[in-house]
């Protein structure tokens, strides 16, 4: 029993980690495969460039339908990890918190 709950809750802290490891994956990705599109995240309209506006602008584009149409299946692959890693890892924290209360 106490295998699985240490493995759920590995499991868990990989899931996030994958996550966080997508987003970079994907700004990677778009960089080097679009790089007209990578311009319209990374410079604004207004204002000064910063890592936390392009990071906020990153987030609204892997939120917008926006990639689906760029019709890139490795791109589309990153997004759906970057998507639902982050439930499955709550799932494995809430099973391995459902474990420690119900089981004794």
């Amino acid at each position: 029993m106490i295998i699985l709950y240490l493995g759920l809750l590995a499991a868990g802290i990989s899931l996030f980690l994958l996550s966080y490891f997508a987003q970079f994956r994907l700004a990677a990705l778009l960089r080097r495969r679009y790089p007209q599109q990578w311009k319209i995240i990374a410079e604004p309209e207004r204002g000064k460039a910063s890592r936390w506006r392009t990071w906020i602008r990153l987030q609204h584009v892997l939120r917008s339908p926006a990639l689906p149409a760029l019709d890139d299946t490795t791109i589309n692959r990153w997004q759906r990890t970057w998507r639902y890693s982050p439930w499955l890892g709550w799932l494995c924290w809430l099973g391995a918190l459902a474990m420690r209360l119900l089981l004794p």
